[in-house]
C-alpha cells in the first residue's frame, strides 16, 4: 500500500472515531478492497458481498457459521411434493432502513421480493440494465429457464414455479445475489432521475445501515435499531480499505482493527504467538485455478492441456506460496464438500511426459501463451503473481514461453468473463455448500456463454448432462454418484490447472466476541460484540 493511501485510510478512520458517541462499541474490520457497489447480484467477490451484507436481507439465510438454511424475511415455506413451487411467507412489520435522499412510508412486502429478483430476469424491468445488465449468477445457475413464474399471493405471500424440481434452490435463495431491495426506493430512484442510487446509496432490512462510504478508504455503518431480529450489539461498524496484508496485520497488532482477512502465510507464525491476537481456523470452501480458455488455440486441444499440466510443479507452488495454509487441489471442489471423488488421480509432475504430448499436438517446439495472474490477494490464492512466476519457469523448460499479464482487479474479472484470455488464473469460495456451486455454476455450458463465470469457457456435453441431471435429484446418494463421474469427466478433459485449496484464517482480536467464521468465507458481524 502506498503511504499516500494509508494516509487516507488512517486520517478518515481518526475523523471517524472523533465522530462516535462516547462509549459506542465499535468495531472495525480491516477490508481488503473496496466494493464495487451495493448491489450483490452483479457481484462475484467477497469483497463487494461483505460489503453489502450488512445492510441486505435474503427470504432465507445461512445460519451463522453453518450451511444450515434457516427463515430470514421469510417465516415460513412450503414446498410441493413434485419439488416445483416454493410458497413463502413473509414476516410482517419488517422495517426498511432510510438514508438523507428517502423515507420509506411501507414495511418490506411481496413487492419487494418480485422487484428484486424480477430486475435480474425481466429484460423489460426498468432496473434489468440499471449498474450492470451481466447478472452473472443468476444467469450462471440456469435461473432464466428454471424460473416458470413468481407471483405474489397476498401482501405477505410469494410463490416461485420452477420448470422442474431443483435441489439446491433453497440454499440458492440464501446467497448474496438473492439479497432483497426495496421496490418503493427503485421506483423513487427511477422517478427522480437517479436510478443508480438504489445500489450505490442503498437500503435494505439488516442488522446495519449505511453511513458513509469513501471508496479506498472507509465504509462506516450503524447498528439499525428497528431491525426485525434485535439491535446488534455493536453500535458502530466500520470496514477500513487496507489493500496490502501487511499494513492489515500491522493494524491488528496496533488494535486499529479488530479483524483482518487474508494474512500473508508467512505471517500466520507470529500472529499466533501473539497474546492479544487468535486465530481462527478451518478447512477452507474453495478452490484456486489456472484455467485455459478452450475457445482458443491451442488450449481446444487436451494433449495441450494436460502437457501444461504435467509440466508445472504444484508441490513447489504450495510449498513456496501457501506454506502452511493450502493443500494441493485435484477437483474442483475441496475435499470438504460431499460427493468428493477421492478416487480420481490427479496429473503427476512430469515435464518429460509433458513434452511428448506437445509433439504429439504438433507444438513439439513449444509456442508461446498469456498467463493472466490476479492483481489482488484472494481467499484462494495468497500471491497469484508469485504463482505466475514459478508457472512461467516450469513452463520454460518445456517449451512455453509464458508471458504474465494482468489488470486491475475489476477489469481483470470482465476480460475473463468475455473470453480475452488464453490462460488466466482464478478461484471460487463456495456460496451454499452444494457441490452444484462449483459444478455447475463455473463449469457447466450456461456458464460458457461471453459474461458467464467458466473462465475456461468450456461446454462438454458429458459432463453438463451429469451436472444437470444432478440439480433435479433430490436423493443426496444419486447426486452423489453423478457428482462424482463428473469429477472424472473434468479431470480427463482438464479444462483448469486445479492448484491448491486454502485453510480459511482468520486472525481476530483477543477482545472481539462471538466472532463466527463462515464457511463461505464471508464476514458477518451480527451477534459479534467488544468486551
Amino acid at each position: 500500500m502506498k503511504r499516500a493511501s494509508l494516509a487516507v485510510v488512517l486520517g478518515a478512520a481518526t475523523a471517524l472515531a472523533a465522530s462516535l458517541p462516547a462509549g459506542a462499541k465499535t468495531l472495525v474490520y480491516c477490508s481488503e478492497g473496496s466494493p464495487e457497489n451495493f448491489y450483490p447480484a452483479v457481484n462475484t467477490t467477497g469483497t463487494s458481498f461483505d460489503a453489502g451484507s450488512q445492510i441486505y436481507s435474503n427470504i432465507v439465510n445461512f445460519a451463522r457459521g453453518t450451511t444450515d438454511v434457516v427463515p430470514d424475511l421469510a417465516e415460513k415455506w412450503d414446498v410441493s411434493e413434485d419439488g416445483k413451487t416454493y410458497t413463502f411467507h413473509l414476516r410482517k412489520g419488517v422495517k426498511w432502513h432510510s438514508n438523507k435522499i428517502f423515507k420509506p412510508t411501507r414495511d418490506f412486502n411481496a413487492d419487494d421480493v418480485i422487484f428484486s429478483f424480477e430486475r435480474q430476469w425481466k429484460e423489460n424491468n426498468p432496473f434489468f440494465r440499471v449498474t450492470s445488465s451481466n447478472h452473472t449468477y443468476f444467469n450462471d445457475m440456469g435461473l432464466p429457464k428454471l424460473l416458470a413464474s413468481l407471483d405474489k399471493v397476498d401482501d405477505y405471500t410469494v410463490r416461485f414455479t420452477l420448470t422442474g424440481p431443483e435441489a439446491p434452490f433453497l440454499a440458492d435463495l440464501a446467497m448474496p445475489f438473492a439479497a432483497i431491495q426495496s421496490k418503493e426506493y427503485a421506483d423513487a430512484m427511477m422517478k427522480a432521475g437517479t436510478p443508480d442510487k438504489l445500489d450505490q446509496e442503498p437500503i435494505g432490512t439488516g442488522p446495519f445501515y449505511l453511513l458513509q462510504y469513501q471508496k479506498d478508504a472507509i465504509v462506516r455503518y450503524r447498528a439499525f435499531p428497528q431491525y426485525y431480529a434485535g439491535k446488534a450489539a455493536l453500535d458502530d461498524l466500520v470496514f477500513a480499505i487496507t489493500p496490502d496484508a501487511s499494513v492489515r496485520w500491522a493494524k491488528l497488532q496496533k488494535g486499529e482493527c479488530h479483524v483482518m482477512p487474508y494474512p500473508n502465510p508467512a505471517d500466520v507464525d507470529a500472529m499466533r504467538k501473539d497474546g492479544n491476537v487468535q486465530v481462527l481456523e478451518q478447512p477452507g470452501l474453495n478452490i484456486g485455478y489456472l484455467a485455459y480458455n478452450t475457445k482458443k488455440k491451442p488450449f481446444d486441444d487436451v494433449r495441450v492441456r494436460k502437457a501444461l499440466n504435467m509440466a508445472i510443479n504444484k508441490k513447489a507452488i504450495i510449498d513456496a506460496v501457501y506454506l502452511s495454509t493450502g493443500v494441493a487441489a485435484k477437483n474442483p471442489i475441496p475435499p470438504t464438500l460431499w460427493s468428493y471423488n477421492d478416487a480420481v488421480k490427479d496429473d503427476p509432475y512430469d515435464p518429460d511426459a509433458a513434452k511428448k504430448l506437445l509433439a504429439e499436438a504438433g507444438l513439439g517446439s513449444g509456442f508461446a501463451m498469456d498467463l493472466w495472474a490476479m492483481p489482488v490477494q484472494r481467499p484462494y490464492n495468497p500471491n497469484a503473481r508469485r504463482i505466475a512466476e514459478l508457472m512461467q519457469a516450469d513452463l520454460a523448460k518445456i517449451g512455453v514461453k509464458a508471458e504474465i499479464k494482468s489488470y486491475e482487479w475489476g477489469e481483470y474479472r470482465k476480460r475473463i468473463q468475455d473470453g480475452e484470455h488464453q490462460t488466466a488464473m482464478f478461484g471460487w469460495t463456495g456460496d451454499n455448500g452444494d457441490p452444484d456451486n462449483f459444478l455447475h455454476t463455473l463449469l457447466g455450458c450456461a456458464a460458457a456463454e461471453k459474461g458467464g463465470g467458466n473462465a475456461a469457457k468450456w461446454c462438454d456435453k458429458t459432463y453438463d448432462d451429469l451436472v444437470t441431471k444432478a440439480k433435479t435429484i433430490t436423493d443426496k446418494a444419486e447426486r452423489t454418484k453423478l457428482y462424482e463421474q463428473a469429477q472424472v469427466v473434468f479431470k480427463e478433459q482438464a479444462p483448469w490447472f486445479t492448484i491448491a485449496h486454502a485453510v480459511q484464517l482468520k486472525p481476530v482480536r483477543k477482545e472481539v466476541v462471538d466472532f463466527k467464521l463462515s464457511p463461505f468465507g464471508r464476514h458477518t458481524f451480527y451477534g459479534v460484540s467488544l468486551k
